[in-house]
C-alpha cells in the first residue's frame, strides 16, 4: 500500500510541474510578443503593419490584449476566462498567419493555445471533469 501511495503523490507532483511549465511557456510567449510591440522594434511594427495588413493603431490594441490576457491567466480565479478569451485571440492570430501563408507562425499560435488549455487541464480537476479525455468503461452485461 505505501508504494502505490508514493507513486500517486510523485505523479501528482509531476503533473502539477508540467501544468505550470505549459503555463509558463504561454505567459512567456505573450509577454515577449507584448514587449517587442511595446518597445516598437522596427521589425515587429513593420510586420504588423505591412505583412499582416493591420493599421499602426492596432499595435496598441494587440499590446493591451496580450497584457490583459497574461494578468487574467496568472490569477487562478480568472484563468479559465483568460483561456477562453485567449482561444479567440489566438484563433485570430492563426487566421492572420494562414491568410498570408505563414504556416510556421500559425502552428506556433495553435500550440500556444493548446498549451494554455493543457496547463489548466492538468492543474484543475474541474476542467478534467468537464472535458474527460478518457471515460471509464461501461460494465459488461452478464445476461
Amino acid at each position: 500500500m505505501p508504494v502505490a501511495m508514493n507513486e500517486t503523490v510523485s505523479t501528482r507532483r509531476w503533473v502539477i510541474w508540467t501544468s505550470w511549465l505549459f503555463s509558463f511557456v504561454v505567459i512567456a510567449q505573450l509577454l515577449s510578443s507584448a514587449w517587442f510591440r511595446a518597445t516598437y522594434h522596427n521589425n515587429a511594427v513593420a510586420e504588423v503593419v505591412t505583412s499582416y495588413g493591420y493599421t499602426g493603431s492596432a499595435i496598441s490594441a494587440i499590446l493591451i490584449s496580450e497584457c490583459v490576457l497574461v494578468v487574467l491567466y496568472i490569477i487562478p480565479r480568472t484563468s479559465v476566462l483568460a483561456a477562453i478569451a485567449m482561444t479567440g485571440y489566438l484563433g485570430g492570430a492563426v487566421a492572420t498567419h494562414l491568410r498570408i501563408g505563414d504556416m510556421a507562425r500559425a502552428a506556433i499560435q495553435l500550440a500556444i493555445g493548446i498549451l494554455a488549455w493543457g496547463g489548466l487541464y492538468l492543474r484543475d480537476a474541474r476542467i478534467r471533469q468537464l472535458i474527460p479525455i478518457r471515460r471509464p468503461a461501461l460494465p459488461r452485461r452478464t445476461d
